[in-house]
Formats: structure tokens, sequence, C-alpha cells
């Protein structure tokens, strides 16, 4: 059966601003994760500090952890920390990638990969993507990054880099997106492997 592409989908993308944030919260409460995924979260960690993430884990002893990460998304969305773009199929949010500049990323993060940059160096890093498994396989990360491409080199950016883990077979939770989906768009490898198999991928624009 051939893959069904954006258009037939009748898909749109949309930068994440605070008037989208229930979009955003219905896709990560009711469709991201309805596959057993072993995620649950709502991209929150990726813009706290190691001191912030600790203080939300001490939250989440006393209170529903759940409800502690969502409060912290909602922050995030409203002063402008968590940023990226959602995909809408027929107006529906089905899809999410996490894309900002490096340098708004913690130095100090709580994840241990460095999406950070110094702002002088004019990169926007794409972090993390998340789909609806019923609309996996049908070009909608493709979709998400070329957007992100789009938008980086409109706003004068120098680069765009993902953080892409090598596997030997497909890994259907690959949430910093797989390796081929970088190729496709032309990025190219900018490091070797670290110990987990993360490589710096790199698509210059300028």
């Amino acid at each position: 059966m051939p893959m069904e592409t954006p258009e037939k989908l009748n898909l749109t993308i949309k930068p994440l601003t605070p008037e989208l944030a229930a979009d955003y919260f219905d896709f990560f409460e009711n469709r991201a994760f309805t596959d057993a995924s072993p995620y649950r979260c709502y991209c929150q960690v990726y813009q706290m500090t190691r001191d912030e993430a600790l203080a939300v884990l001490e939250q989440a002893k006393e209170r529903d952890p759940g409800r502690v990460a969502r409060e912290a998304a909602e922050r995030q969305i409203a002063s402008g920390a968590l940023r990226g773009y959602l995909a809408y199929a027929d107006g529906v949010a089905i899809g999410w990638c996490n894309a900002n500049d490096r340098s708004s990323y913690p130095a100090d993060p709580a994840w241990a990969v460095p999406f950070h940059a110094p702002q002088e160096n004019r990169e926007k890093a794409v972090v993390c993507f998340e789909i609806a498994p019923e609309y996996r396989g049908k070009g909608v990360a493709t979709a998400l990054l070329r957007r992100v491409l789009e938008d980086a080199r409109a706003k004068g950016y120098a680069a765009v880099v993902g953080f892409p883990v090598l596997r030997a077979e497909r890994f259907e939770w690959d949430f910093h997106g797989p390796l081929r989906l970088y190729e496709k768009a032309g990025f190219v490898k900018a490091s070797e492997p670290d110990p987990e198999g993360r490589v710096l991928m790199r698509k210059a624009l300028a």
C-alpha cells in the first residue's frame, strides 16, 4: 500500500503558541501515547535545568506526577521556553516536534544531551518528535522537520541540528527521530557516536 502523503492527510503545521496550549495538551493526553509507549511526558524536561528538574521531582513525591509535569509544561509554554510545531490532520493535533534556538536550552540541563550552544552559533535544535500511532509512517515527521528548516532559513539561522540514536533496527518510540529522517532532509553527521549511540546531525543553511 503506498504511503499517504501529508497532502492526502490534509496536514497543516503550526508553531506552538500560548493560544494553542489546549491543542498541545489534547494531543499529549489523548493521542500521543495510545500505543502503550513507555514514555509519558509533556516534553517539558528538555527546557529544565538540573535544579529545576530536581525541584519538580520533589513536588512529584507529594502530588500526582502527571499533574506536576503538566504544570511545568504550562509554565514553559506561557513563557515561550517550550517551542516547536504541532501537526494537525483535519484540524486535530496528531504530531509534535520540539525545536528551538540552541541557546534557549539550558547549559546545565536535566537531560544529559548537549542541546545547548551559544547564541552566536545561530543554530536551531530539533530535540524530540511525537506522532500519534495511527499517523506514523505517513510523512508527518518529515513534514515537521521540513517546516523547521524552512522557518530557520527564513530567520537567518546558520544551521539546524538533530540528535538521533544509531540503531540496528527500527525502533517505534524513536523520539529524537531516526537517522534516516535527517539523512533524507540533507543532514550530515557532525560527530562520532556517544556511548549511547547518539550522533549530532547538522544541515547548514547559510
